[in-house]
């Protein structure tokens, strides 16, 4: 069985309403996706809902309803914005599901066995948006901690610690080695730079602290007390205690294809699991550091995952709002079930794939979203389909236009279509004014002893635009292997752009006036269709 690309995207956490950011992450994923499902490759595409945590806990509390039902309605606004979206993910992960809560209390018992988990008092700075506690080499320049961090408060707590900061070499090994290999870790990979920094921050254990295991806050908090917080999983090997975030959220990725923590090598695994990983993970530049660029590799390295077998990071930017982060306290969020009213489906998903570089940030506007509406869909694509369906039912028997392969009458017309990808290469870079200058090109590549009598510029123009779009398919597939969306978009816009340049160098509509025109009109239907098509 072929392997299958298995993507994934973050779980969104359900303490309130998605945003367009959450909109946009989906919408990458799943015009990824297409995209491999179009090359016919197998494709496995996991999307959910993060519904565990101290926050979910307190806006349930704000709200006076358990956990549950609070959780189970915000859940039902993604699934219905990802519905409406045309998000079209084959799996669901709710880490409320019984099959995760199985698979994660596995992996936290073995860890724990394996003596990779420990118990530990810690009295330090604690960041609640990131949700661990802090060290000095946390802070900035100027000795604090940063906006990044958030709220910052002091703590004092016993809790149980995985053995994180040991690993810190081999995450750094790792780091170089894959993009030594050309296979970044990280992409974009000036993204990786960023990472490596974070990794060197962390202990090595030079540091362990006397009387202590854990490695002076460089190891990773993972449970909290019942006593502070009940909506969690619960630790296997304490009942007074639930897991906390990491080995609850970032294990929905490998829980929900069937991964058996029971199992220690992944030769062992069901083939559900192996047919499936490693993964792509598509997630906002936000949560790369720590979640998925430190805790999550080091936790498959101790899990046992070889080297080859862990996933990769495709990291995308913010949409801002003239330069600074949405935010509901200032008031700039953006709805994007309101946008979908107003736009469309499609609409919304073009703009928000068409006019921001992956992996980069990009301010989001409401005005430049019409403006792309109307010159690249309306005006440029919408008016080629038009153009093209109106002629093609006004001049082509039965509305339907042919290859030229297909007519016996066209086999010059074929043998011309058939030769394109050839011709391409030359005709690209070749200026070619004179009618002796066509003749050699075509004699070269097709065989021509003398220029055609009907037409020939015309028919040339055929081919340059069918060369144009042969080279643009290419270019094309390789913006997507690179995950350049954006970039693939811009070159779907050269097609169209040189289909219009077809329009005005043939006057297609004036040809049927002209002896043999017929012929070159169905040859350019014929192109501006493929070419929509494609």
């Amino acid at each position: 069985m072929a392997k299958t690309f298995f993507i994934t995207t973050a779980i969104d956490y359900t303490n309130s309403a998605p945003h367009i950011g959450h909109a946009y992450e989906k919408i990458l994923a799943d015009v990824i996706a297409r995209y491999r499902r179009l090359k016919g490759d197998n494709v496995f595409f996991l999307t959910g809902v993060d519904q565990h945590g101290q926050k979910v806990q307190q806006s349930a509390e704000r709200e006076g309803v358990p956990p549950e039902q609070f959780v189970a309605g915000v859940t039902e606004q993604f699934i219905a914005l990802w519905d409406k979206l045309d998000v079209r993910y084959d799996a669901w992960a709710a880490t409320t599901d019984p099959l995760h809560k199985k698979c994660v209390q596995g992996m936290l018992q073995r860890l724990f066995d394996e003596r990779k988990i420990y118990k530990d008092k810690q009295v330090g700075f604690y960041s609640v948006r990131q949700e661990q506690f802090l060290t000095d080499k946390d802070r900035n320049e100027a000795g604090e901690f940063g906006p990044e961090w958030g709220e910052v408060e002091q703590r004092e707590e016993e809790n149980y610690y995985f053995k994180l900061a040991e690993h810190k070499q081999w995450l750094l090994d790792f780091i170089d080695a894959r993009s030594k290999a050309g296979k970044p870790f990280v992409v974009p990979d000036f993204r990786v730079a960023e990472l490596r920094n974070a990794v060197e921050k962390l202990g090595d254990g030079s540091d362990r602290q006397s009387g202590s295991d854990r490695q002076s806050g460089s190891d990773l908090c993972i449970s909290r007390p019942k006593s502070r917080l009940s909506w969690g999983i619960e630790l296997p090997f304490d009942r007074d205690y639930v897991n906390y975030v990491w080995f609850d959220a970032l294990t929905n990725y490998i829980s929900f294809i069937g991964y058996d923590p029971a199992r220690s090598t992944i030769s062992d695994q069901p083939s559900t699991f192996r047919d499936k990983w490693p993964a792509l993970h598509v997630i906002g530049k936000d949560i790369m550091i720590p979640a998925h660029g430190i805790y999550w590799p080091i936790m498959l390295h101790a899990l046992g995952f070889p080297d080859e077998q862990l996933p990769t990071l495709l990291v995308h930017g913010w949409w801002n709002i003239s330069g600074a982060k949405m935010s509901k306290s200032l008031g700039n969020v953006v709805d994007p079930d309101v946008l979908i009213d107003k736009y469309g489906v499609e609409g919304l998903r073009y703009y928000l794939m068409s006019d921001i570089v992956t992996g980069k940030d990009a301010d989001f506007s409401e005005e430049r979203l019409v403006e792309r509406y109307n010159a690249d869909l309306a005006n440029s694509l919408g008016n080629l389909l038009n153009r093209t369906l109106n002629m093609t039912a006004r001049y082509e028997k039965n509305g339907q236009v042919y290859s030229g392969w297909e007519l016996e009458e066209d086999v010059e017309l074929a043998d011309w279509v058939k030769n394109t990808f050839v011709f391409s290469r030359d005709l690209a870079r070749t200026q070619i004014r004179k009618d002796d200058e066509l003749l050699a090109l075509l004699k070269k590549y097709l065989g021509y002893e003398q220029l055609p009598d009907e037409s020939p510029w015309d028919l040339f123009w055929v081919l340059e635009h069918m060369a144009t779009v042969s080279n643009a398919v290419n270019a094309y597939s390789r913006e997507f292997e690179e995950f350049g969306v954006q970039s693939a978009v811009e070159v779907t816009l050269q097609v169209v752009a040189s289909c219009n340049r077809l329009v005005e160098r043939t006057s297609p509509w004036a040809l049927v006036k002209r002896a043999g025109g017929a012929r070159i009109l169905g040859a350019i239907l014929y192109a501006f269709a493929e070419s929509l098509r494609m």
